[in-house]
């Protein structure tokens, strides 16, 4: 006998006006998307490079430096957690 489980998930969707409160909540937004793909680029480069997946670890060492360089300082913005 073959016990299955149903896994449910539920997915809510939003549409964020333009307006003066939501400002905030676009920027992070879009910082977060900028750092999602950064860490893809990254993830693509070291197994083009080495043929090995990038560790979380040092990926969160390399997103923490990035944070303190002044070109970069942006992703202060999005919390360390959503990061």
């Amino acid at each position: 006998m073959i016990k299955r489980q149903m896994i449910v998930v539920k997915t809510y969707c939003f549409k964020l006006y333009k307006a003066k409160r939501n400002r905030k909540l676009h920027k992070v937004i879009n910082i977060a998307g900028i750092i999602y793909n950064h860490c893809i680029a990254l993830h693509k480069r070291y197994y083009r490079l080495f043929k090995k997946s990038l560790n979380i670890y040092k990926l969160q060492k390399h997103l923490t430096k990035f944070k303190k360089i002044g070109k970069f300082s942006y992703f202060k913005e999005v919390g360390s957690q959503a990061i």
